[in-house]
């Protein structure tokens, strides 16, 4: 376990990392601990990513928006699946611990068809009794102490869980591991199945069909070679984009920015920023941009970050 604690001239900055029980793993991806205390709010967008976000929150809410669609204000907050990038804001004060889950856990642990959550931000009470669960994380006094007693409570959800599919999971893991590059005539016949087959149960375990999961794949991996210094040009090749062009419309599509602005604002100067640190959703992941505070209307109005 990780944990850094930031002093700021505004405040207060703490995150905490930490991988679960291996009995958990693979579904159950990492956790992540927060607690900001800012004297001013903060805005972030957030990228599609391969993974479904559960927030367990202790304070303050958080505001929520997507393109096309009116924000939702949650303190604790399931994420499914989504093609489009998430504005979140708050008013500088929150706290919580977040669960990564790969979406066929999500599945077994809450037992919803994921389809009806894709693209959504729902409370999980709606999903399952939450509510006991975050008040007895925030009554912990250590993030230790919390993510021993996420590890507990897990492990019982799984054991009494919704059984999914294993070809669901193996047809997901292989298009993780080929960074959604894999066609999905190939997958349904690596798994045994027809392709409507595989769309029908990735729509029902995993929230999207094996199509739109794989363009989330293909941008997360986009996102992290541009992260690393790879040009446009070299990223478009090694993942499977026809050209430059058609990984700059995906882009734009599916984070609200070109390329060149994603990774310019990641490597922005950190120094200069006043607020807190950068910190992903997923280890080694360019996940985030932290937004000016006119940044959510701008993106409200228009889809696009400028």
């Amino acid at each position: 376990m990780t944990v850094l604690t930031v002093h700021l001239p505004g405040g207060v900055w703490e995150t905490a990392g930490a991988l679960p029980h291996p009995r958990l793993r693979p579904g159950v991806i990492g956790y992540r601990g927060v607690r900001l205390a800012l004297d001013r709010p903060r805005t972030r967008l957030e990228a599609p990513i391969g993974a479904v976000t559960l927030l367990l929150g202790f304070e303050e809410p958080v505001r929520i928006s997507r393109p096309g669609r009116p924000p939702t204000t949650l303190r604790s907050v399931y994420s499914g699946l989504s093609t489009s990038p998430a504005i979140g804001e708050h008013g500088g004060r929150i706290s919580g611990v977040e669960v990564l889950l790969a979406p066929w856990a999500a599945f077994r642990l809450f037992g919803t068809p994921q389809g009806e959550l894709a693209g959504r931000h729902v409370d999980p009470e709606e999903l399952r009794d939450t509510g006991e669960l975050a008040a007895a994380l925030a009554a912990l006094p250590t993030w230790a102490d919390r993510f021993a007693l996420l590890d507990d409570v897990l492990t019982r959800w799984s054991e009494k869980g919704t059984p999914c599919s294993a070809r669901v999971v193996r047809a997901w893991s292989e298009l993780v591991r080929t960074g959604g590059s894999m066609p999905v005539g190939r997958l349904a016949r690596e798994v045994g199945w027809s392709v409507r087959q595989l769309e029908n149960r990735f729509r029902e375990q995993i929230g999207l069909g094996p199509k739109a999961a794989a363009r989330v794949l293909r941008l997360q991996r986009a996102r992290r070679l541009l992260a690393a210094g790879r040009s446009q040009a070299e990223t478009a090749a090694a993942c499977g984009f026809y050209d430059q062009a058609h990984l700059s419309s995906e882009f734009r599509a599916m984070t609200g920015c070109t390329p060149g602005a994603f990774t310019a604002a990641r490597l922005g100067d950190a120094s200069a920023r006043s607020g807190p640190p950068l910190v992903d959703r997923l280890r080694g992941e360019a996940t985030s941009l932290v937004l000016p505070p006119d940044g959510a209307a701008l993106f409200s109005k228009t889809g696009r970050v400028r």
